[in-house]
């Protein structure tokens, strides 16, 4: 019964609440909340280190941050040296070796990270003054060795060469060349011949240039006393020579004269890449910075901004399409709206793309959106309170960027107060449609001819061409004709004579492989046996483990990845099995293949042979050697190319066969060097299992 009557009653309580509340009506925004950022307590030191220091006691840990506001030096032809002098930092100092010192942090539970832009650390109250002391000593007195450069500079090198092909990395280096120029440090670009100019000295030399105290913040923020810290930081970092970096001016970069369409051929690409962008002169001190943060907001920043609705949710073009609006002190910052879209769809997504520049320029946005994206910046906001490293960033800013000291204690008045005017006037001043460049990377010969069509203002958009640096470069020619009297059979047959013959090769009954590759200062090992009694193997290794395995052994098959172990499905043998034997190209027919006509493959005429409904192969028009293989696949909504490249063909028993194997998958890319193949021997029927 009693149990009943408090049923009763709480369904009464909640009926009476019900019944005050008028739903219909939306009940009016709260005041916006008081933020409460404690003002740092400052010192700076006779080298020029400039110290905040925020007590919070709620918890016993403390953040520190060592951050150093240089401008950007252009690196010239030593371009990377940069890198390499910031990825030799972290390695202990010149009194404690590297594994003692990352030992001691890992042992105090700490962590501790450098760049050459500052260090960042963290830990528990009790261990800070140890903490503290290793940052400034591994800072001030870093342990550089000859050893470790070169081991970067290979790992440099390896990086490079596994973006040479990636889509996305030449679009990022041909947007900065045009927006900036090639001679600008926001422009300028990593090359291997660029890496190899910086020396060990060159990067000993560029860190004690650069790191200096003249412009370097230390932000320490937790459960500590200001006294201490001031006391801590005048032992530890007093040893900092007093120096400035040096300052070099350049040419301002500009916006182009007129919307123009930047087209880089990359033949591989499945996707095209399309980077729309201005630059924009705007910081953070400016007094329409918050009114463009939220006019790019409610365009492109976010899942709910218009790009992505549009290019995504309504024509689903791509899987993603934003926009992002910098700010920078130093030189202009940029406006950018990016999205990956099949090939298909590239004129398309650049005519939506214009569409929703031209309509935030024009329109009022709505007071709806206006008021979502309040709402969001103002959660985003307080949410980011919670982390040292935001109290930390607040402090940065307000003493780099020359803000007011209540830029952020204002910070929620401030959003609350713009206005669908100010959304306007903002998106007037730094969208500049009329003087934008759409940077577009990809497979020319299937995108081209559409983009010359679209049209902006009643007028063709021009189309210029450049190579994957930035280099302008006459339009491709995609107009290849195939030769009269080309046919499958005729492809085939100059293939197998270029390798040694038909007859020879049908001889060929078992094939062995070993190669090599490195990564990241490993080794990947690759090996492939084959039959012609439908029985293949592959087994990629790293460190002597298998990392992946695929077995076919004549109507059953299975494949491994990292110790888990997954029968091949029917669709999934028969896909394999295609490719299975010592040369799959004796059994191909017009019944199997299919002649797509020609392409140029790194300057010269190839064929096409489509293999399947995922895999296309080239053969080199005049030698006849196969060049490529294309893979492509869709996964997760996605479009996956994968590539193999054939090179360096030597003689095996009479047989050409390449030496050299460049993979290529998403943004990696492996050059796998033959080690050993063998023809007819080194394989049996347990290899198979």
């Amino acid at each position: 019964m009693k149990i009943f009557y408090t049923i009763i009653l709480s369904t009464f309580i909640l009926t009476s609440l019900s019944a005050q509340v008028n739903r219909s009506i939306m009940p009016a925004p709260g005041p916006s909340p008081e933020i409460n950022l404690e003002e740092p307590q400052q010192f700076v030191l006779d080298n020029g280190l400039r110290v905040m220091v925020v007590e919070n006691h709620k918890l016993p840990r403390v953040s520190m941050q060592l951050a150093i506001d240089n401008p950007p030096i252009a690196e010239g032809n030593k371009a990377g040296v940069t890198s390499l002098a910031g990825s030799l930092l972290g390695n202990g100092s010149l009194s404690i070796p590297k594994d003692e010192f990352n030992e001691e942090v890992d042992y105090l539970g700490a962590s501790i990270s450098f760049s050459l832009r500052g260090a960042y650390a963290s830990t528990l109250s009790k261990y800070f003054p140890r903490i503290l002391e290793l940052m400034a000593d591994a800072a001030i007195n870093p342990n550089f060795t000859e050893d470790e450069f070169s081991k970067e500079k290979a790992k440099l090198i390896t990086n490079l060469k596994a973006q040479e092909k990636d889509v996305s990395a030449i679009a990022s280096r041909v947007q900065n060349v045009l927006a900036y120029g090639k001679v600008h440090p926001y422009g300028e670009y990593i090359t291997e011949e660029t890496i190899n100019n910086v020396t060990f000295i060159d990067a000993k030399q560029y860190y004690t240039d650069l790191f200096v105290p003249e412009n370097a913040y230390l932000v320490i923020i937790g459960d500590v006393d200001f006294d201490n810290v001031k006391a801590l930081v005048s032992t530890y970092f007093n040893d900092w020579v007093k120096a400035s970096p040096p300052s070099l001016s350049y040419s301002r970069p500009r916006n182009t004269q007129y919307t123009q369409i930047d087209f880089v051929d990359v033949p591989n690409a499945v996707q095209s890449e399309i980077y729309v962008q201005n630059l924009v002169d705007l910081e953070m001190k400016d007094p329409d910075y918050l009114s463009a943060k939220l006019a790019n907001r409610i365009l492109g920043a976010s899942g709910a901004g218009r790009f992505h609705q549009n290019l995504r949710e309504d024509k689903a073009y791509t899987y993603a399409a934003y926009s992002q609006l910098s700010d920078d002190k130093y030189a202009p910052g940029r406006f950018g709206a990016t999205a990956s879209v099949r090939n298909v769809v590239t004129d398309s997504a650049v005519v939506e793309f214009l569409k929703e520049f031209n309509r935030i320029v024009k329109e009022p946005v709505t007071e709806k959106e206006l008021e979502n994206v309040k709402a969001e910046y103002i959660g985003s906001f307080v949410m980011a309170l919670e982390k040292p490293s935001t109290i930390a960033r607040y402090a940065l800013n307000i003493e780099t960027e020359n803000l007011p000291k209540d830029f952020y204690k204002t910070y929620l008045e401030r959003i609350d107060a713009i206005t669908i005017e100010d959304v306007e006037k903002a998106a007037k001043k730094y969208f500049k449609v009329n003087n934008a460049r759409i940077v577009i990377v990809g497979k020319g010969s299937e995108v081209v001819e559409n983009l010359e069509k679209i049209t902006y203002n009643g007028k063709a958009l021009p189309v210029n061409y450049y190579d994957k640096y930035g280099n302008p470069v006459a339009k491709p020619n995609y107009d290849v004709i195939l030769p009269e009297g080309v046919t499958i059979k005729s492809v085939v047959d100059h293939y197998l004579e270029a390798v040694g013959g038909r007859e020879e090769v049908a001889n060929i009954t078992s094939y062995l492989l070993n190669a090599e590759a490195q990564t990241q200062g490993m080794t990947l090992e690759l090996n492939v046996k084959k039959t012609n009694k439908d029985q293949f193997m592959q087994d990629i290794k790293m460190m002597g483990n298998s990392m992946q395995k695929q077995v076919v052994n004549g109507d059953k098959g299975y494949m491994t990845a990292q110790g888990q172990r997954k029968d091949l499905s029917t669709e999934e043998l028969a896909k394999i099995k295609s490719e299975s034997s010592t040369f799959p190209e004796l059994n191909y027919t017009d019944q199997t293949v299919s002649l797509e006509g020609m392409e140029m493959i790194e300057g010269k005429n190839a064929y096409k042979l489509k293999v399947s409904d995922e895999k296309v192969s080239y053969y080199d028009a005049e030698s006849g050697l196969k060049v490529k293989d294309v893979t492509v696949v869709q996964t997760q909504g996605q479009t996956i190319e994968s590539t193999v490249e054939y090179k360096d063909y030597k003689e095996v028993s009479g047989i050409l066969f390449p030496f050299l194997l460049l993979q290529n998958a998403g943004p990696q890319t492996f050059e796998f060097l033959v080690k050993e193949i063998k023809l007819n021997e080194g394989v049996t029927d347990s290899d198979f299992e």
